[in-house]
């Protein structure tokens, strides 16, 4: 599944909620869905800039993909995190690379979280591509 696609099913899936108090529970919940994060990764190398609150993100190489792992500590964040991983983990090294989407716009979270953590998403994609340029 492409970058895109997996954009669109998250979407999708936030579009279902009519306003913005059951999309932010259901980022919320997203959160919750994270795999647990290794205290020993919690590490300034994995530490995501532009985040108000503390972000780590690490990244594993198998089979010319990269795959992600992430977590937060506020909750509405790990759900941020959650979802950028569901886009961004098992894409090919190039895919990332070349991926020029604004996440913000495309998922219309502007509705939902403050410019805070918008900046954060940013952040996130950007600890990302610089992964996948040094891969």
């Amino acid at each position: 599944m492409s970058i895109e696609q997996r954009v669109q099913n998250i979407k999708e899936d936030l579009d279902f909620f009519d306003d913005e108090l059951a999309k932010y529970e259901y980022i919320i919940d997203l959160g919750k869905k994270l795999e647990e994060f290794k205290q020993e990764d919690k590490i300034p190398a994995n530490i995501v800039h532009g985040c108000t609150s503390q972000v780590w993100l690490t990244k594993e190489i198998k089979d010319g993909k990269l795959f992600f792992k992430g977590t937060s500590d506020a909750i509405i964040v790990k759900g941020l995190v959650y979802m950028i991983l569901e886009i961004f983990s098992n894409s090919t090294i190039e895919e990332l690379k070349e991926v020029d989407m604004d996440i913000i716009h495309e998922l219309k979270l502007s509705e939902v979280i403050t410019p805070n953590r918008q900046s954060g998403v940013i952040g996130m994609i950007k600890k990302i591509k610089e992964y996948a340029q040094n891969a």
